[in-house]
């Protein structure tokens, strides 16, 4: 019993100093937003000596923050619908399909998520010149699609192998086209894998940099949240109370997001792997 304790005690401090390792960073961020440039060059580990909110407002308004949070949350809604809509159709359309070559293509649309991105950007980019997808929120949009939809349709694929057949021909049945069973009858089974899906990739295009800086950072107008805090770097400058400050700016929401969906993430990923 002695050794039990001993070691349940050690590990627990383990885990402490682990995840005091993983928050200081956090805690730094939190604590520098609140001090002047000059007191974070100086005393970037200490407590702020007085905590003020004009770091918030100085980016409030140099992000122009509401149109941006509104560009922001403009381009992840049409992402994360248009990744829904697609993969749940896909990813079930591909599971109850039994062909010859309906897992080569399974094999095919999931393939894009061992490609890093940095391989085809330049590509992607001007194939999206091609289709009119470049300098507006709407195209930017819909080029998430296709980044997004491999990892999702895996999800779906795998969550719907769990739904029995007997549902799908009951509705067929009752004179349910194939849409409208998919409709009122799968896609109403599939919320916790879509819950997953919904958060994994909000919290991705909420958080990308580079795709909207391909895309879209010629047009100050459209800018997004991450491109309105890439302002206050630059080669001769770095505003560090301002970064951070804009930094927590930019977590609130998603971090809302993600408390709200938190219960079905893990259920939803793990039901998803295993079934496939």
């Amino acid at each position: 019993m002695k050794k039990t304790k001993t070691a349940s005690a050690a590990t627990f401090l383990l885990l402490l100093v682990v995840l005091a390792c993983y928050l200081s960073p956090l805690l730094i961020m939190v604590f520098g937003s609140f001090k002047s440039y000059s007191e974070i060059m100086s005393q970037v580990l200490d407590v702020p000596q007085r905590f003020s909110l004009d770091n918030f407002r100085n980016v409030f308004t140099s992000m122009n923050y509401p149109k941006s949070l509104w560009n922001t949350l403009l381009v992840t809604t049409i992402g994360v619908a248009g990744i829904v809509v697609i993969s749940s159709l896909a990813g079930y359309k591909l599971s109850r399909v039994k062909t010859r070559y309906s897992y080569i293509l399974f094999l095919f649309c999931i393939m894009p998520m061992m490609i890093p991105f940095q391989s085809f950007m330049i590509t992607l980019v001007k194939l999206a010149k091609q289709l009119g997808l470049l300098g507006n929120l709407y195209g930017l949009g819909v080029i998430y699609w296709g980044l997004g939809a491999p990892l999702s349709i895996f999800l779906y694929h795998g969550f719907v192998k769990g739904i029995p057949h007997e549902l799908e021909e009951c509705a067929m049945l009752d004179g349910c086209s194939s849409l409208r069973m998919f409709i009122s009858v799968i896609f109403p089974m599939l919320r916790p894998v879509t819950a997953s899906v919904v958060v994994v990739n909000a919290m991705w295009i909420w958080n990308d940099f580079l795709l909207p800086l391909l895309t879209i950072s010629n047009n100050d107008s459209i800018k997004t949240l991450q491109l309105a805090a890439y302002g206050f770097m630059g080669q001769y400058k770095m505003e560090w109370q301002n970064i951070m400050a804009g930094a927590i700016m930019i977590i609130i929401p998603a971090l809302i997001v993600y408390l709200i969906f938190q219960k079905n993430i893990v259920k939803g990923m793990v039901a998803g792997a295993v079934k496939g």
